[in-house]
């Protein structure tokens, strides 16, 4: 099942002139020519702190404007002033109920909310639209929103580079808050995300990632690393999620790989939601009381956080046996190699371990839940001062041979990165990366059923695959229904049935 509504190029382009699913047309909006000026970069709180130290650049990223500012009131249509703007235009959205999904495929759109006496913008999903805010092009940013009652996400990307996601309230939006997904180079901060059944920030397949001063709580896992390199987690308050941090392999995807995570200077506390995952995904796994799990990623550096009260454990390392419903990879090494961990303050957690918890410290005669366990036994680790807590598995860990990350200010890049080069990508394989494979891993559970399943079930009919696609009827009660996927052309759904098909891994 495909969860995640990201159009391919070839679809977004059907959008310029129209609006989505045969919504009612709506008055168009407010334009206004300003003089030409570039945006003001942006610096978030701490930067001070960060971004001068010694070694390292400080955090800069902006969104290149034209000059072009359009103004859409209450009653008027956001995704109608993304169709008439051009690449570099302002988008300013005053207080009031949009009741829309919007999907920006041009570049350098700045879509910015107005906030009015603590009045917002709200994108209003009324749990009946899948997604709130969907972008595929490069050097987007999007603030200053409250977006609500989505069934599957409130903002995702798809392959757009050099992004902002800040300030921006999401509140039950089904699968994810934020997602973007195989982007490089962006910067997520100073948002509030709560009630999602996966991930509240779930930064999937992408490069140069710094997730910042955030509060994510209500949710299975509150920020998740996943198939990701150099991805900075800092100053973000984590609490009453099932699991607080997370960064692991999901094995089955595109990309094979996940390391260079730094977590870092985060409160994560009482964790201790009970699991209410769709049943048989990945994040179904997680243990409740867990404050940090790292599965599978190597590299990962744990600093200076304070965590605290999370009844399981507070840090655990482990490999896919933890998630009995991951399937093995050969191009996804399993083991969390390399980890270190520096500087924590742990108090009171592993007080009542979960279940799964409780049978792993079965086997090692324990009963409470530890400050850190490594279910692997990895000699290849390092921890400071591991005397100052209680662990298991740990005894091969070495000495660090460095007590902070001081020097790295930030995992993103000094300039804008260039636009994914697509021209030469299969129409198929870019729906599939893009629509599929958030959804669909070749031979594991996500939220829909493996590629491989439907492989099985459609063998030589990718006709009725791309028929399906469009608008698809609940045929097993063990998975969640899938949105239509209608807007897609037939050419476009046809490409990425025959994709599926023969994808071999």
């Amino acid at each position: 099942m495909i969860k995640k509504l990201i159009l391919s190029l070839a679809a977004l382009a059907l959008l310029a002139g129209g609006f989505y699913l045969g919504q009612a047309r709506q008055p168009g909006p407010t334009i206004i020519m300003a003089p030409a000026a570039t945006k003001a970069a942006f610096r978030p709180t701490g930067e001070q702190e960060m971004g001068e130290q010694r070694g390292s650049a400080a955090r800069s990223l902006a969104t290149p404007t034209s000059g072009e500012l359009l103004l859409v009131r209450d009653g008027e249509s956001i995704q109608a002033a993304i169709n008439r703007a051009q690449p570099g235009a302002v988008i300013k959205v005053m207080p009031g109920t949009y009741r829309e999904t919007v999907y920006i495929d041009k570049d350098n759109i700045t879509l910015s909310g107005v906030i009015e006496r603590g009045k917002y913008p709200v994108l209003q999903g009324e749990d009946m639209r899948n997604d709130a805010i969907l972008y595929s092009g490069n050097g987007v940013t999007i603030e200053n929103f409250y977006i609500t009652r989505y069934k599957g996400n409130g903002i995702m990307g798809q392959a757009g580079n050099n992004y902002i996601i800040r300030n921006n309230i999401i509140v039950d939006t089904g699968v994810y808050g934020i997602f973007p997904q195989l982007g490089k180079n962006g910067i997520v901060a100073h948002n509030v995300v709560s009630g999602i059944e996966d991930a509240a920030i779930y930064v999937g397949m992408s490069d140069n990632v710094d997730v910042i001063y955030n509060q994510v709580f209500e949710s299975v896992a509150g920020i998740e690393i996943e198939n990701s390199r150099q991805a900075l987690v800092e100053g973000n308050t984590v609490y009453n999620n099932t699991g607080g941090i997370l960064a692991f392999i999901t094995p089955g995807l595109p990309i094979k790989t996940c390391g260079d995570v730094l977590i870092r200077n985060n409160f994560i506390t009482g964790n201790n939601h009970e699991n209410f995952a769709i049943p048989g995904s990945l994040v179904a796994n997680i243990p409740a009381g867990t404050g940090v799990l790292v599965m599978a990623c190597d590299d990962v550096v744990i600093e200076g956080n304070i965590i605290s009260d999370n009844d399981s454990v507070g840090i655990i390392l482990t490999d896919f046996s933890m998630a009995d419903n991951a399937a093995t990879d050969p191009d996804s090494d399993p083991w969390p190699n390399r980890p270190v961990i520096l500087n924590n303050v742990m108090r009171n957690n592993g007080g009542s371990p979960a279940p799964v918890v409780r049978a792993i410290l079965a086997t090692m005669l324990e009963t409470r839940g530890p400050d850190i366990i490594d279910t692997t036994g990895a000699d290849d680790g390092c921890i400071l001062y591991p005397e100052r807590f209680r662990t298991i598995g740990l005894d091969q860990y070495g000495d660090c041979s460095f007590e902070t990350t001081s020097n790295i200010a930030t995992y993103m890049l000094p300039e804008p990165v260039p636009p994914r080069d697509l021209a030469g990508m299969d129409t198929g394989k870019l729906a599939y990366y893009g629509i599929c494979a958030g959804c669909h891993a070749y031979n594991s559970r996500l939220i829909g059923p493996s590629v491989q399943m439907v492989q099985v079930r459609y063998r030589d009919d990718p006709e009725g695959i791309a028929d399906y696609i469009a608008s698809p009827v609940r045929t097993r009660p063990d998975y969640p229904e899938m949105p239509p996927q209608g807007h897609l052309d037939y050419e476009t759904r046809l490409a990425a049935a025959n994709f599926m098909l023969r994808l071999q891994n």
